[in-house]
């Protein structure tokens, strides 16, 4: 099986791992930056953090966010991504994004489905999130891997 690391990027990053063995851990990993830290030791925790998670990992999928309500929120995805790119470009990894709205459809059929909704739908599967972040990266997950034995059995 294949090994799959799905993110919803954010100071509260959202994880869901697919192991070779098949099964699945996920969580959530807080950035923020310590009262006398610069900004960019978010991104090195970051960088560090992946070293640690992707050994072994095939594939990376993150969630693709068009839209930002907030300047911070913007720049601080716009930092993360860049960051796992990088990282996914340097460690021949392939990774994609996948965008929000993808998501929420594959997990409730809503498109514009809330938080607590997201939540809720990673519950019904049988999950325990601590929050939305890891339940949109179990979704992430979910959606990769579907999409991707879709086209497995389509290449038969």
């Amino acid at each position: 099986m294949k090994s799959v690391l799905a993110l919803d990027l954010g100071t509260n990053c959202g994880w869901a791992l697919r192991h070779t063995a098949g099964n699945i851990s996920y969580g959530t990993k807080s950035f923020k930056v310590g009262k006398y830290e610069g900004a960019g030791m978010r991104y090195l925790k970051f960088q560090q953090w992946l070293a640690l998670v992707t050994e072994g990992v095939e594939h990376i999928a993150y969630e693709a966010v068009r839209r930002h309500i907030g300047t911070d929120a913007a720049h601080c995805y716009g930092g993360l991504m860049a960051t796992l790119t990088a990282f996914c470009e340097d460690s021949k990894i392939p990774y994609e994004g996948v965008g929000v709205g993808t998501i929420k459809k594959f997990a409730t059929g809503a498109g514009n489905a809330s938080k607590d909704e997201m939540i809720a739908a990673a519950n019904a599967l049988g999950y325990n999130p601590e929050d939305d972040n890891a339940a949109d990266a179990l979704h992430l997950l979910g959606y990769v891997e579907s999409v991707n034995s879709v086209l497995k059995n389509n290449l038969k």
